[in-house]
């Protein structure tokens, strides 16, 4: 194998480039990003990118390392796996012997294109200079990216209403902890909306919730994501119903191709999350150029969200049900250290607005025993 192509511009993408040389890979690495920017991480746009107390250069990660050609404006649109070739939007044919595909995903939309996002670095930036001069604002979706944008539109001043069909980070995290990062966002003045109902986007400024209207200055959609697989429609690799791209354990979708990030689904699911992301470029890599003998991905869940006045650092499985263990702290002050034990002797260990060393919490939430235990 003497060329690697990496379709994607992400962090999994970036990841996966950077480890095919770790692990000793010396042909040439192409890496192919739709976006005109060099690679960024998507965590600080929905914070400090939003907000305007970051420029948008902030995100930016290191620059791609010495022996890696990275072409931005590189939009895939069609793969030949046969021939072994990615079509490109200028109708460009770029030969691998090896394909990781980090393509990532997109953010759902309700209307289309005019609907307010943050997805991209330019996502962020667009919506930061809306924000800078409005008043108020509806957050569409109340799960991490929704309750992260309406926590920032808040300490920006606007008012700020949160709608979705179902309790706000109920399905990601489980009621108890859920209800913790509710309560804290309602304190800040942030207003919850449940529309089992459904909503209606009726404009620019409008949104129906049942019998309600309710209208703001700015509407962000905030409603989940799909993956970016279009561009494989055609491909023969096999994809989900969602339109998820399936591998093995080994992060392996076919002879010669792998696959990482977003865009993955892995046992049935898809984990779009930061950590799976570097965990599976590093994986994937390590599949293509060792086969066989590469060992399995081994999933580490680890999550976090900034809102609300709340730092919330989740290492285990989630949701989570239940009332957990309190390991230090006080859930009253909302600094707490707690732990969820499952069936099978697994845990979940979160840290709300508590120091500890990541290292530590992940012992943790792998079952290890606390040093101390503080109930309150």
């Amino acid at each position: 194998m003497r060329r690697v192509v990496v379709v994607g511009g992400s962090i999994a993408a970036l990841t996966a480039a950077e480890s095919l040389r770790a692990e000793g890979f010396d042909g040439q690495v192409t890496v192919l990003s739709e976006e005109p920017h060099l690679p960024y991480s998507r965590v600080p746009l929905s914070k400090g990118v939003l907000s305007g107390r970051e420029p948008a250069e902030s995100a930016l990660l290191p620059a791609p390392g010495e022996g890696l050609e990275f072409r931005t404006g590189a939009r895939a649109v069609g793969l030949d796996v046969p021939s072994r070739a990615v079509t490109l939007a200028d109708g460009t044919q770029v030969p691998y012997d090896g394909l990781v595909v980090a393509t990532g995903a997109r953010a759902r939309r309700l209307v289309g294109r005019d609907d307010l996002v943050v997805r991209t670095l330019d996502d962020a930036s667009a919506l930061a200079s809306r924000l800078a001069r409005a008043r108020s604002a509806i957050v569409l979706g109340g799960g991490f990216l929704g309750m992260e944008v309406g926590s920032t539109c808040r300490a920006l001043g606007l008012e700020v209403t949160v709608v979705d069909l179902v309790p706000p980070l109920h399905r990601l995290l489980g009621s108890w902890l859920a209800d913790l990062a509710v309560a804290s966002a309602r304190d800040h003045g942030i207003r919850v909306r449940v529309a089992p109902d459904g909503v209606t986007v009726l404009g620019e400024h409008r949104v129906r919730c049942g019998e309600s209207v309710l209208e703001a200055d700015v509407i962000v959609c905030a409603v989940g994501d799909l993956p970016n697989t279009d561009w494989l429609r055609d491909s023969g690799l096999p994809l989900d119903a969602g339109g998820g791209l399936v591998t093995d354990a080994c992060c392996r979708v076919a002879p010669g191709v792998v696959a990482a990030g977003d865009v993955v689904t892995r046992e049935g699911r898809r984990t779009p999350h930061w950590t799976n992301a570097v965990e599976q470029g590093r994986a994937a890599a390590a599949s293509l150029l060792h086969g066989a003998s590469a060992r399995p991905y081994r999933p580490d869940p680890y999550f976090w969200t900034e809102q609300s006045g709340l730092d919330i650092k989740i290492s285990g499985e989630l949701p989570l049900t239940g009332s957990p263990e309190i390991l230090a702290g006080s859930v009253a002050d909302r600094s707490a250290l707690l732990r969820w034990r499952h069936d099978g002797g697994t845990a979940t260990a979160v840290a709300v607005n508590h120091r500890l060393p990541v290292i530590k919490l992940k012992r943790l939430g792998a079952g290890a025993p606390a040093a101390a235990a503080t109930r309150t």
